[in-house]
């Protein structure tokens, strides 16, 4: 079996690339950084939405992870990258054997089957089989891999989505989901009755892959890019997207919302809720559910 040695320690946000290009050099297989802060009152976000810039340039600290081929001694690979970059040696650091493993298998292992209400049940196609023979309770299965576009049913804004779906979509309803990633509520729409399905995003792949899992899961969804179709209304406008996306196409999904129509929105955090309600007067949006810090709004146009 094969074992490899990884190397971790903790240096200033700034020097985080120094010290990868010099680990890289000093013969790491790989180097992994991540926020050393993450998860607690430091943690500092790197990127800012679609539209606005970014909230910091680096994280204040970082935690550098080097994998190396058991060799030298770990002390000897630092300081032959530290006198490479100019730096100083690590005063902590940390070192551990990594066994040869199925990394498809354990990848997999993080994606189990997701329920959804009492309707839906997310499944990754490597359990379809096993869920299958167990059945599923009267769901409606969902077939959908992790892939480019965003949408598995795990984060906290498509699960509450997903929700209201199976919660309130009518059979026979028109459907758009505007900006549909994976195409996830898409299809879920469609198991759940609903008679016209339209996918849209402003993202070539996402299009393609919610086409290419609307065939497999063997529903009709309509799919093209956003602004291509912009003169039809619906029963239900779902929009999981983000805050700036959500406050800039204010007018353009209102108006897509039909007379007694709904709009669905998501992937704004619980402090953006009353700013962008404030953007869709006419729907008097209200708060459907909150989870993890997000939040998701639901709205109704006047007959």
């Amino acid at each position: 079996m094969t074992v490899w040695v990884e190397i971790s320690f903790v240096v200033e946000g700034q020097l985080a690339e120094r010290w990868s290009d010099s680990l890289l050099e000093a013969g790491a297989l790989a180097v992994e950084s991540e926020d050393a802060d993450a998860d607690s009152p430091a943690e500092v976000a790197l990127f800012g939405e679609p539209g606005e810039p970014a909230p910091a340039a680096s994280w204040q600290r970082t935690r550098l992870r080097a994998l190396f081929d058991r060799g030298p001694e770990p002390q000897t690979l630092i300081d032959q990258a530290a006198r490479a970059a100019g730096l100083p040696f690590p005063q902590v650091w940390q070192q551990v054997d990594v066994a040869e493993q199925d990394w498809v298998r354990l990848t997999q292992a993080q994606f189990e089957p997701i329920p959804i209400g009492t309707r839906l049940l997310i499944v990754p196609s490597w359990h379809v089989e096993a869920m299958a023979a167990a059945g599923h309770a009267g769901r409606h299965l969902i077939e959908l891999d992790p892939g480019l576009a965003f949408g598995t049913g795990s984060h906290p804004t498509t699960r509450m989505c997903l929700e209201w779906i199976d919660q309130h979509l009518e059979s026979a309803a028109r459907v758009i989901d505007y900006g549909c990633g994976s195409g996830i509520l898409a299809i879920a729409a469609a198991r759940l009755g609903a008679s016209d399905v339209l996918a849209v995003d402003i993202d070539p792949q996402a299009v393609e892959s919610a086409r290419v899992n609307a065939q497999i899961n063997q529903v009709a969804v309509r799919c093209g890019l956003a602004g291509e179709r912009t003169a039809e209304t619906f029963d239900v406008v779902l929009a999981n997207i983000l805050a700036n996306p959500l406050r800039v196409l204010a007018p353009l999904l209102s108006s897509l919302v039909a007379p007694g129509g709904t709009l669905v929105l998501a992937g704004l955090l619980v402090s953006q809720v009353e700013e962008i309600a404030s953007r869709y007067p006419e729907l008097a949006l209200r708060v459907f559910a909150e989870r993890e810090g997000w939040a998701c709004l639901v709205g109704k146009r006047a007959d």
